[in-house]
């Protein structure tokens, strides 16, 4: 089995920003030149997140209003009163998430569903350059 790796920077702009990489996936399956294999997205650092979704502006509503449900920005962080740069809800959204998502693909075609999309959720409280590697292993 054969490894390609191609790495893309998202601009975000913090606070739970939601940026779609489904296309930039495919394209780095593409560009693998694999026929099947699995499609790993990556992102560095300790504030961002993959995950999939509906990319619509609801699903992209409720996945945000959830997030402040599940781990409020307006409460006591260790991280905070540690650090003192309020971004402690960011690290653990982003733990919570994870880091990482694998997709399979067969035929050189991502195994999505139909309304399922690829994200990056960045969870940090500022505007951030993230990058984002897509590892793709196949043949």
């Amino acid at each position: 089995m054969s490894v390609y790796t191609m790495t893309v920077t998202i601009e975000s702009e913090g606070s739970d920003d939601i940026a779609d990489v489904t296309a930039s996936l495919r394209k780095a399956v593409a560009d693998s030149g694999f026929s099947d294999g699995t499609a790993t997205v990556f992102v560095p650092g300790s504030t961002g997140a993959v995950t999939t979704i509906e990319y619509e502006p609801g699903v992209v509503n409720d996945l945000r209003s959830a997030l402040e449900r599940a781990v409020p920005k307006e409460i006591d962080y260790a991280h905070d009163r540690a650090w003192g740069d309020g971004n402690g809800y960011s690290h653990v959204r982003a733990a919570w998430i994870g880091p990482s998502l694998t997709v399979p693909f067969t035929a050189g075609e991502l195994l999505l569903g139909t309304w399922q999309q690829v994200v990056i959720v960045d969870c940090d409280n500022r505007p951030r350059s993230r990058r984002v590697v897509f590892q793709i292993m196949g043949e």
